[in-house]
């Protein structure tokens, strides 16, 4: 039987190109027609497809821009754009909850589902392919990425203090901006690899020159950021009609579905880069969102709130709330102390995926408090009998960064 020949990569990223572009067209159709009255299940589906195809389209314009920017902030840059649509949809629940205190909780549940997908998906699932196509049993970073990993420890251990009274706050903003800011400055300061293009941006890299790159990486943010501005409201708000009409924890529907569809090109451009043998670039760029969410998505939910509500008091949160933020910073320490070293092993990958999905498939309060105590007890395991990682943990809080 003759071999099945590859389609060539030309096609195949022109294929992804059109489909990805199609995607948003159904619903910016109808968003100019003024909804046409659809019903909210269709509403969130039409919106969330055009958020997918946007958030593909969006990273693609980012590699593309790249080419004309530092190397240095490449996994930054990458890295905060690739997860814009996830702030449009957050932002929308914080603002919302101006009027409606409901949505407080929507907005909580969408950041902590989105950081823990991050880890919990994300993370080791570039491990595992990173570590299958280089036949090893665990992927290493380079030292550059240690400036991420320190900022991602700074912002976690904050993360446990931002509960204790009730609310996210604007102080907590103000430190969490900082932690950002303090982030992108050692970022541009810092070493980083060669930006390597993947899919649709490459094929636009070799069949255009400079102009014409630059061009085309602007009509794509337009575009992308067009389809994401009219659909993260519409979005939002179906999915929590849905749960209502539906008898589905809505909580649920905002914290997994919503995060999914913005995180996902995130994940697949990870993925493609251990795939091509680049596994550490993959979890780097995932990295360096995990600390963009944890200090600049979670820091501007207060101000947004507080504009709405043209208040000083902060999003408000609630025993689930607090518990869901407490579970989410338990994680991001475990994760943060298993890649201090610089080396995340295959068996560590699948421990994270396994403890995020049986949390996944039992939300209550018992399992939300039973595996917050059983990441901090694998933490502290490690910490005490694993001396290497125990000097590269406690060498992060003592080496400042650039």
């Amino acid at each position: 039987m003759p071999a099945r020949r590859k389609r060539p990569a030309g096609i195949r990223d022109l294929g992804g190109f059109l489909v990805a572009a199609a995607l948003p067209l159904p619903w910016v159709i109808a968003h100019a027609l003024g909804g046409v009255g659809l019903q909210s299940e269709y509403v969130a589906l039409l919106a969330g497809l055009a958020i997918l195809g946007g958030a593909f389209i969006l990273s693609w314009a980012t590699e593309l821009a790249e080419r004309d920017i530092p190397q240095s902030l490449a996994l930054l840059v990458l890295a905060l754009v690739s997860v814009l649509p996830e702030y449009a949809v957050d932002l929308h629940f914080a603002i919302k909850a101006a009027e409606d205190p409901q949505y407080a909780h929507y907005a909580v549940a969408n950041m902590t589902g989105a950081n823990r997908l991050l880890i919990g998906l994300g993370w080791a699932a570039v491990v595992l392919v990173a570590c299958r196509r280089s036949r090893t049993r665990a992927l290493r970073l380079e030292p550059h990425h240690r400036i991420e990993i320190r900022f991602l420890l700074f912002a976690t251990l904050y993360s446990f203090v931002v509960p204790l009274d009730g609310y996210i706050n604007l102080f907590d903003a103000v430190v969490l901006l900082g932690l950002f800011l303090w982030y992108a400055f050692s970022a541009a300061h810092g070493g980083s690899e060669e930006v390597e293009l993947v899919g649709p941006s490459a094929l636009v890299d070799r069949e255009f020159d400079d102009l014409g790159r630059r061009l085309w990486a602007l009509a794509l943010f337009f575009y992308a950021g067009y389809a994401i501005f009219v659909s993260a409201s519409p979005f939002a708000d179906g999915l929590v009609h849905v749960g209502r009409t539906y008898a589905i924890d809505e909580f649920i529907l905002v914290q997994w579905v919503a995060p999914l569809a913005s995180e996902a090109p995130e994940f697949v451009i990870a993925i493609l880069f251990a795939v091509r043998m680049r596994g550490g670039m993959g979890l780097g760029a995932l990295i360096s969102s995990k600390v963009n969410q944890w200090t600049l998505l979670v820091g501007a939910l207060p101000i947004a709130y507080c504009i709405a509500s043209t208040s000083f008091r902060g999003l408000p949160l609630d025993a689930r709330q607090t518990e869901e933020l407490y579970l989410t910073s338990a994680q991001s320490l475990l994760a943060t102390l298993l890649i201090s070293n610089l080396e995340i092993t295959r068996v560590e990958a699948v421990m994270l995926a396994a403890l995020f999905g049986v949390q996944l498939v039992f939300p209550s309060t018992d399992v939300r408090i039973a595996f917050c105590v059983l990441y901090l007890a694998i933490f502290l395991g490690l910490l005490i009998h694993s001396p290497v990682r125990r000097r590269a943990f406690f060498d992060l809080l003592r080496t400042p960064p650039r």
